[in-house]
């Protein structure tokens, strides 16, 4: 009986070497959502990460007249999957901007 092949493994796309210090970048999804200010808000789009069994390293909201902003950091992501619920986050009815972007984080050896 034969073996299905093996795919080639490839680095972890949340955390790679830097070839010239050889430190371990890590990366984290950042989202900035920014709407209307209304009280299911918030919880609409926490609902996106724990329905994936996310939880975010980092969550702000605060909210000024009738407008809300929250930010969201959440490690472990690949890049697909923080697009993608950026695309869910578009979808919430109060919601008028999303913005999705990626942070990477030097860790020193030492």
């Amino acid at each position: 009986m034969s073996r299905p092949a093996e795919k080639p493994t490839s680095p972890d796309p949340e955390t790679s070497v830097s070839e010239a210090s050889g430190s371990e970048v890590t990366a984290t999804a950042r989202f900035v959502v920014s709407g209307l200010a209304d009280p299911g808000l918030a919880p609409r789009v926490i609902e996106l990460f724990a329905k994936r069994g996310l939880v975010p390293d980092d969550f702000h909201a605060r909210a000024a007249k009738s407008r809300q902003v929250i930010e969201i950091r959440s490690s472990g992501m690949t890049p697909d999957d923080a697009a993608y619920i950026g695309r869910c986050l578009r979808q919430i009815v109060q919601v008028e901007r999303v913005l999705v972007s990626r942070e990477e984080r030097i860790a020193e050896e030492g």
